[in-house]
């Protein structure tokens, strides 16, 4: 993937958390078409945009959801069944951190030294 379709990638990725977390059916598996969605995503500005809107959006939706809401069973699967709706917290955060190592990695093959993000 190129940068721009990594970040498009954990952007669309918190989408999916979001809606298979909560949808009877679950999450949905077809990883091809998730992949083919990204082929045509070339501006890295677009991209941090999506991510942005899909933060904003898994934050307001969580917001409004009661802690028995939160608590409940995803639906039946191989992807996080039967496990509290709340744990995709930790999914999302975890798939987040590895592409954004993995976007550090592709700044210094390229000479590029990433700015420390725990640091002003």
């Amino acid at each position: 993937m190129t940068a721009a379709q990594q970040v498009a990638h954990a952007a669309q990725t918190i989408d999916w958390f979001i809606e298979g977390a909560f949808r009877p059916e679950g999450f949905d598996t077809d990883f091809a078409a998730h992949a083919k969605a990204l082929e045509g995503c070339t501006s890295l500005t677009a991209a941090r945009a999506w991510f942005t809107k899909a933060v904003v959006a898994a934050s307001a939706m969580l917001s409004t959801k009661s802690d028995a809401e939160l608590m409940a069973p995803m639906a039946a699967g191989p992807i996080m069944g039967g496990a509290p709706r709340i744990t995709i917290v930790s999914g999302i955060t975890d798939h987040t951190a590895h592409h954004r190592g993995a976007l550090t990695v592709y700044a210094r093959v390229n000479g590029i030294v990433p700015p420390m993000p725990y640091m002003d």
